[in-house]
């Protein structure tokens, strides 16, 4: 984290608007979406829609409205190096701001250290809040509500975008607004919030969305970094304490071991003044669980949604996703198939909310597939495991033209390495080697080494580690092309 001023926050921030940033909240798993997201490829960094990551689409989606220096990714320890390397291969993508959190403590810390920051460096910043991983189309319409969102957040409201409800929905949060709009700005009414209401039943579900003034929680938000500040000191003043003495890494580490774990929602938009909903009607997702693909894609006469490689007779009302395997059904009533090459989620439609508890089971249990999947992205191209035992581990690597690992050492492992494709150049101590098609080599345990494709055609090989620990985490680097420590 980036030192933050010391700040003393008052009223005088109200009614003058500085600049406009974006807050990305991008800490998250989505583990309702496994086999999918796994711990090392959230949800945000899936092409969910289209060939972009709904964490890169998010970011395109604020342009030009917010600039590029002016977009702040709030991630966590755990997951800013693989946000950063994801974001750093973007392409036409400039790079934003991070603030990296030492754990997550869901949504109201997050804001809280990102608030700090913006006003330490601009008294008058106003913040759009939003989720990394949501799914938005129409993009003149989001652009216009956020407009609006800036002007209302601009006098010193605390601004909620509420989506409205096409049918009762019992996965989503609900805000229930005043009866009438009490102004106006560039279309949209704006409204006063009478509560926010938790995720309820079906039979709810339906009286909302029969008697209408309520509206869905897009976890969207708009305010003057002053303005949440103000709301933080007064009903979370311990997290808003501890945080704003926080001065560098081991302060903000320590200060995280103390704070309270809490949602903005009930931290602080339940509580706070000025708190008004603009309802807003582009298309949007938060893809909480596999059952929001109904919404997302076009389904078949059957009601079914059917992606990849997939036969079914007579199913309806399923989402079926296949990959690389042929998957097969029959018959199948309101149910859920996802098959990924290491594993496969089944179950019915109306317990897809309980994926998230089926991950901490394999969790629980050990299993890496909660973790990462079989192929793994690096900035240098890709690995994918083929197979694990006791004491060893066979993969096979992809390394793009041009591109080359870092220069490390293992110490409790060597590695056996057969070229099968392309032209390997093998650092190993002092020695620098090119390696061709059916040749090998030998990585002793300890050994300085590096990898490097030289040609301009990818360059694979089949890794063969052999040691009393085989895991990612037994590496040394010493250089790395892509600032990984």
């Amino acid at each position: 984290m980036d030192r933050v001023k010391k700040t003393s926050i008052s009223k005088k921030g109200r009614g003058k608007a500085g600049g406009f940033y974006a807050v990305v909240l991008a800490g998250g798993i989505g583990s309702r979406f496994w086999p999918l997201s796994r711990e090392t490829t959230p949800k945000q960094l899936l092409k969910v829609v289209g060939d972009e990551s709904l964490l890169k689409s998010t970011i395109r989606r604020l342009h030009p409205l917010i600039p590029p220096e002016r977009v702040m990714i709030v991630t966590n320890a755990g997951q800013a190096e693989a946000i950063r390397l994801h974001l750093s291969g973007g392409g036409s993508l400039p790079s934003p701001g991070y603030v990296i959190e030492p754990s997550g403590r869901n949504t109201a810390p997050a804001i809280a250290l990102t608030a700090l920051r913006l006003y330490g460096e601009d008294p008058e910043a106003v913040m759009a809040v939003l989720p990394a991983d949501h799914i938005v189309g129409d993009g003149k319409k989001f652009t216009a509500a956020l407009e609006a969102g800036l002007l209302a957040a601009s006098e010193g409201r605390l601004v909620t975008f509420g989506i409205k409800p096409t049918k009762p929905e019992t996965g989503y949060g609900y805000i229930k607004a005043g009866a009438r709009p009490f102004k106006r700005i560039g279309g949209f009414g704006i409204r006063a919030v009478e509560r926010f209401v938790e995720k309820p039943d079906i039979k709810r579900a339906r009286k909302y969305l029969k008697d209408g003034g309520y509206f869905w929680n897009s976890g969207i938000f708009v305010w003057k970094a002053s303005r949440i500040l103000e709301e933080m000191k007064t009903h979370l003043p311990a997290l808003y304490g501890a945080l704003d003495k926080a001065r560098d890494a081991e302060g903000l580490a320590d200060a995280y071991k103390k704070i309270e774990g809490i949602s903005i929602d009930h931290g602080i938009l339940e509580k706070a003044k000025d708190v008004v909903v603009i309802p807003v009607d582009f298309p949007w997702s938060d893809v909480g669980s596999w059952n929001s693909f109904a919404g997302i894609f076009a389904t078949d006469e059957s009601g079914n949604v059917i992606k990849g490689r997939v036969v079914d007779i007579g199913s309806r009302d399923s989402i079926i996703i296949g990959c690389d395997r042929a998957v097969a059904t029959i018959g199948l009533q309101g149910m859920v198939i996802v098959d990924t090459p290491d594993a496969t989620l089944v179950c019915p439609k109306e317990r897809a909310q309980e994926v998230k508890d089926m991950v901490g089971a394999l969790k629980k249990k050990g299993f890496s597939e909660q973790e990462s999947h079989r192929t793994v992205e690096r900035p240098w191209g890709s690995y994918t495991l083929l197979e694990k035992g006791e004491g060893y581990k066979i993969k096979k690597i992809y390394v793009a033209p041009g591109r080359r690992l870092s220069l490390q050492a293992h110490a409790k492992r060597s590695e056996h390495w057969v070229v099968i494709s392309g032209i390997a150049r093998v650092r190993r101590g002092e020695e620098t080697v090119d390696i061709a098609v059916n040749q090998s080599t030998y990585i002793p345990r300890g050994a300085k080494h590096r990898l490097e494709n030289p040609g301009d055609i990818p360059l694979e090989i089949i890794e063969v580690q052999n040691g009393e620990y085989v895991e990612e985490d037994d590496i040394v680097r010493f250089d790395d092309d892509f600032g990984r420590g």
